[in-house]
């Protein structure tokens, strides 16, 4: 095991995360779905939207910008569709509601469509994506945040968007397909990161204010700063731009509340949500070899290095997840002081690390 990471017992580093939101206000219940979905992103290997945002979300609930309690409005409502306002409760507590809510409409209607409001930030999409897959459903998620402006339009060099995620998730016959991208050609927690880190970005995804292309992370929080680019970069970045439009049009517009209405919610989300069940169209193990013969085509097909074989979406998160639940889950040394820093806020101890 590498020094350069801490590694902790999943069991005991959940209780600490649910015990530190508790100690900032939380209930019950918001409690235990935070800490897990948080911790549920370090198990798949997305650091960035993990554990590291706890702090984020103790000190939200202890200045009462996020809920300690409640439920989501619901604000319209038709057979398949909903909008509702989060009312700032904790994105982790929202999310789940949202795909049960969703699945629950897909069984009856063939496909179930909410779209959120004022949800606290959601970290990770790739932690929802198993509570439908599970249920042999299909189920894409998207976010974006009305407060944030980080992403360039093609051909242009200030920030006009947020660098919103994407993720889709699809049974199989085995280990289902999960997917989680952002339509920016990195995300602002990578950005962060790699400034905590000391290290350069691993490609030019910074704009410049003078149009310029950077890897350097310390662009970004100049002022002015450099913004992200689109998914594509310089050169087919309309790519990008496009998908942006349309994940901001899915989750700003239909849920009625973008950046007129947004612009002073920090780091709060709207969110497009969608399930649909494969069983509406036709027979279930019918749809589940289609799937299976995508993804066996995708393994099979001729690597460029034979040493790096085709995988398909989700793969490696998954052994990630498990490795890490046998063996501890690990954090650079850069992520440790955030969390000994929430660990300091909230007056609850951090649990011994496994490899000290």
């Amino acid at each position: 095991m590498s020094t350069d990471v801490v590694c902790f017992d999943y069991s005991k580093l959940s209780n600490w995360a649910r015990d530190c939101l508790t100690e900032a206000g939380a209930s019950g219940e918001v409690a235990r779905h935070v800490s897990y979905y948080l911790l549920e992103g370090d198990l798949l290997g997305f650091s960035t939207h993990g554990l590291i945002r706890l702090l984020n979300n103790c000190q939200w609930l202890r200045d009462g910008k996020s809920l300690a309690k409640g439920e989501p409005l619901v604000l319209s409502e038709r057979a398949a569709v909903a909008n509702w306002d989060a009312q700032l409760l904790p994105g982790p507590y929202v999310v789940p509601q949202a795909i049960d809510a969703a699945s629950k409409m897909a069984k009856k209607a063939g496909t179930g469509t909410i779209v959120v409001r004022r949800s606290q930030h959601v970290a990770s999409l790739a932690a929802y994506l198993t509570i439908a897959t599970e249920q042999g459903l299909v189920v894409s998620l998207m976010c974006s945040t009305p407060g944030q402006r980080a992403v360039a339009a093609f051909g242009g060099k200030e920030p006009v968007f947020s660098p919103n995620p994407f993720a889709i998730g699809v049974p199989s016959s085995s280990e289902p397909l999960l997917l989680d991208i952002s339509f920016s050609m990195t995300a602002a927690g990578k950005v962060r990161q790699a400034k905590a880190n000391g290290t350069k970005l691993p490609y030019k995804a910074l704009i410049q204010p003078d149009g310029e292309w950077t890897d350097d992370p310390l662009t970004f929080f100049e002022s002015p700063g450099s913004a992200i680019a689109p998914l594509g970069g310089e050169q087919l970045g309309y790519k990008g731009y496009g998908l942006t439009l349309f994940s901001e049009i899915w989750s700003m517009a239909l849920s009625q509340y973008g950046r007129r209405q947004g612009a002073e919610d920090g780091d709060a989300n709207s969110i497009w949500v969608q399930v649909i069940d494969p069983e509406a169209f036709g027979d279930k193990q019918e749809f589940l070899q289609q799937v299976d013969d995508l993804l066996d085509d995708s393994r099979k097909s001729a690597a460029v290095n034979p040493e790096q074989p085709v995988r398909i979406p989700g793969e490696a998160a998954q052994q990630r997840k498990r490795e890490q639940l046998q063996n501890g889950v690990c954090y650079s040394n850069a992520t440790l002081k955030v969390l000994q820093r929430c660990a300091e806020f909230c007056d609850v101890k951090l649990p011994m690390a496994v490899n000290e």
